[in-house]
């Protein structure tokens, strides 16, 4: 079996030995060159398989590569159908992801300069300008040696490629709205890189350019700065450049799973992956839902050939920690509203608003920004397009759900003064040893909590969606919230992923309001709780235990059921 494409975003080295698994998306190529804009950006979530193709791009354009052209492009559209420009540029490709963003703006500045130095001294390396290094070293700014670049190699004719042009403008966005607006405001080391890119373009020197990155709030932020790139990010041509469409998907596991473990159930396989990392639309017309490239090779090389089994972890820490650092942008202009409409989403599925062309960040940040900021993210999808550029928008897959629910229980800690994440592990690990008490305790605690402070709002739903927070973070559970069951919905299905997990659970929710009759409540609780018992889906599940939970404002009630 050929490797997987993991961690590695280097199409040379992809290619040349034809060790690797590759989907082609070099016909993008051809697609790009017909069209009339030569200055790009294209804008997808992380790990969407984007630095991949700016790779591409690379070992396309580069001059230097045309005597491995016929080695690296093997196989692909583009080698039976190259275009007028291929090997006609010399490249300057700028990488920002590994740009530290931990220790505040002061080392964001050294690094994103630092960054820049280097990325000279190697186009000075790569094509015959050695002598004029060592100058380099004596500029301080990031702009000066920008400059110093650009009066140096005039005669060039140089594409520029930028990779993750936005990561660290987002760390210092997220820590602080006045230190971002500086940077990209006159003067402000980001404005001032990108207006030097922006004179080169003028004069001719710089003659295509493609920008990566997530979210448009940077560049929208540089104005006049740099108002020369054309989005191509929501075209319906370009709904598939990053990321797989299922027929990608399949191709994928026919070449990897399917091809070492011929006799497991291939549709139900592809109905767990589709609904982990599925959903993506980037465009209302487009008919291609689109797959998290990364985490659909993360499942591959996690997979369990020997045994054929699914990977113990479907969600790739690393994956998580990318998402979950980009969430602090959740806190951009009024938190409150923020996390209301994340609430609205989690509790009823959708949320509908509108993607704005355009960001400005010196006038209020308004809903549907935050509706635009969380799409461009990829916490929320394109369902259905309403009517005139109204959308209603969904939760993507099974994947970004978790990650909704582990923020969503962080912030009733944060604003509830409560004791939840550091203890939440253990608590769910006693529950699938068959332990309930200590998570009854800790549901318990924080329903009274939150139901006394706000009574007149609290509801079933939102009862429902603080247990499944809380239940999130038991990475050995998948979570089915109210599942299509012969027609009929129990609140919770809780199903280890591996079939060692001891115990698995049913969970019907109910919510008493101080004028309801307990035992009308009770009475038609433990009735729907039998009657999901008698489904033949439900008899299927092993080790089932089921309970009925009646929630008030005094707490919650659990109720053991036979099963």
């Amino acid at each position: 079996m050929k490797k997987i494409i993991y961690g590695n975003s280097n199409f040379r080295k992809i290619k040349i030995n034809n060790d690797y698994i590759y989907i082609d998306k070099t016909k993008y190529i051809e697609t790009l060159e017909s069209l009339s804009e030569d200055f790009l950006i294209f804008l997808r979530p992380r790990r969407f398989g984007k630095s991949l193709f700016l790779s591409t791009l690379q070992y396309y354009y580069d001059e230097k590569s045309e005597n491995e052209f016929e080695d690296i492009f093997k196989d692909t559209y583009i080698i039976k159908n190259p275009t007028p420009l291929k090997n006609s540029y010399r490249i300057l490709f700028f990488e920002f992801s590994g740009i530290n963003t931990d220790l505040g703006i002061d080392t964001i500045y050294e690094g994103f300069r630092d960054n820049i130095k280097m990325t000279v001294h190697r186009y000075f390396t790569n094509y015959g300008y050695d002598k004029y290094t060592d100058k380099l070293y004596d500029i301080k700014s990031p702009s000066g040696m920008i400059k110093y670049f650009f009066e140096t190699i005039k005669d060039d004719n140089i594409y520029i490629l930028i990779d993750e042009y936005d990561q660290f403008a987002n760390a210092i966005l997220a820590h602080s709205m006045e230190e971002f607006l500086q940077i990209v405001s006159k003067g402000g080391f980001v404005r001032s890189f990108y207006e030097v890119l922006k004179g080169a373009t003028q004069t001719g020197t710089v003659q295509k350019m493609f920008i990566i990155g997530v979210t448009p709030i940077t560049l929208d932020s540089l104005s006049s700065g740099f108002n020369i790139v054309k989005h191509i990010t929501y075209r319906k041509d370009f709904n598939n450049l990053a990321g797989f469409n299922q027929k990608e998907v399949d191709y994928s596991l026919e070449q990897s799973v399917f091809k070492r473990c011929e006799d497991i159930d291939k549709k139900a396989l592809l109905e767990k992956v589709k609904v982990w990392y599925n959903g993506y639309l980037f465009n209302g017309e487009a008919e291609d839902r689109i797959y998290n490239a990364t985490l659909l090779n993360y499942f591959i090389t996690e997979y369990n050939f020997d045994k054929c089994t699914m990977p113990t972890k479907m969600l790739d820490s690393n994956v998580a920690s990318d998402y979950k650092t980009i969430m602090k942008l959740f806190n951009i202009g009024d938190a409150q509203r923020n996390y209301n409409i994340l609430e609205e989403l989690i509790k009823k599925d959708c949320v509908i608003g509108e993607i704005k062309d355009r960001y400005d960040l010196n006038r209020e940040f308004s809903r549907d920004d935050f509706i635009t900021l969380i799409y461009s993210m990829g916490f929320i999808t394109i369902k259905k397009e309403l009517f005139g550029g109204v959308y209603e928008f969904k939760i993507p897959n099974y994947v970004i759900k978790m990650l909704y629910f582990n923020y969503f229980a962080v912030e009733i800690q944060k604003r509830n003064s409560l004791e939840i994440t550091n203890s939440i592990g253990k608590i769910l690990l006693d529950l699938a040893f068959g332990n309930i008490e200590p998570f009854q305790n800790q549901l318990n605690e924080v329903i009274k909590t939150l139901s006394n402070r706000d009574h007149q709002g609290f509801d079933e739903k939102y009862f429902q969606v603080i247990s499944l927070a809380l239940l999130s973070f038991g990475e050995f559970y998948f979570i089915d919230s109210q599942p299509e069951k012969n027609r009929k919905y129990p609140d919770i299905l809780l199903i280890g992923r591996d079939e060692r997990v001891p115990n698995n659970y049913l969970f019907e929710l109910k919510w008493k309001k101080d004028k309801d009759s307990h035992s009308y409540i009770k009475k038609e609780g433990i009735k729907q709780v039998k009657g999901y018992l008698e489904l033949d889906k439900i008899k299927s599940i092993s080790k089932l235990r089921s309970y009925l939970l009646i929630g008030s404002k005094d707490g919650v009630e659990f109720i053991k059921m036979d099963g």
